[in-house]
């Protein structure tokens, strides 16, 4: 989900990426995860106008937010206007990056382009076949369950996720990440 930061002290949000070709088993897509406590990475990118008091700010309100995610700002404008974006609880850091900027973009007044100044991960980070959003995590090792037919769906764009159980499990997972206003679910976890 996107979310604006207001102002000096403001709060970020949640939500958008991630799929792959073929849906993988249940066991595979959990051991394919980071594990929902692993340590928060939280990477900070210069830029020109970015001010070290700015930076200082970003990186009190990175803190406690879930991965995947992604911070963007306006240069011409700076870090406490409506323009400034975070976009997080995506199903990958490119589709947390490009939630920050298109809202970004959308907001500011200035100029220049918005550019993404702060990037949320997992520490650690490598390159996976199934990267999940941390709330899509939990809820594939908590809610997913582990007998009789089950999916889960992503939305690439928005961070969304629905699971399905039952008869018609994999269109009851792409209807529920649906109901969360994403028209691109897909599902990535089948059994």
């Amino acid at each position: 989900m996107t979310m604006r930061v207001w102002g000096l002290a403001a709060g970020l949000a949640m939500l958008a990426t991630g799929a792959v070709a073929e849906p993988m088993a249940a066991a595979a897509a959990r051991k394919a995860l980071y594990p929902a406590k692993t340590p928060l990475a939280i990477v900070m990118r210069k830029h020109p106008k970015l001010t070290e008091d700015q930076s200082k700010i970003l990186a009190q309100i990175a803190p406690g937010q879930p991965y995947y995610g992604a911070i963007a700002f306006s240069p011409d404008e700076g870090l406490a206007v409506e323009a400034t974006v975070a976009a997080v609880n995506h199903h990958s850091v490119e589709a947390a990056e490009a939630a920050a900027l298109a809202g970004c973009n959308d907001k500011r007044k200035g100029e220049e382009p918005c550019a993404v100044v702060v990037v949320l991960r997992p520490d650690g980070w490598e390159p996976r076949p199934l990267q999940l959003s941390l709330a899509a995590t939990e809820a594939l090792r908590k809610d997913y369950g582990r007998s009789g037919p089950r999916a889960m769906a992503v939305s690439a764009a928005t961070g969304a996720y629905g699971i399905g159980a039952g008869e018609g499990a994999a269109a009851a997972s792409v209807a529920a990440c649906a109901k969360a206003g994403a028209t691109d679910c897909a599902v990535v976890v089948a059994d």
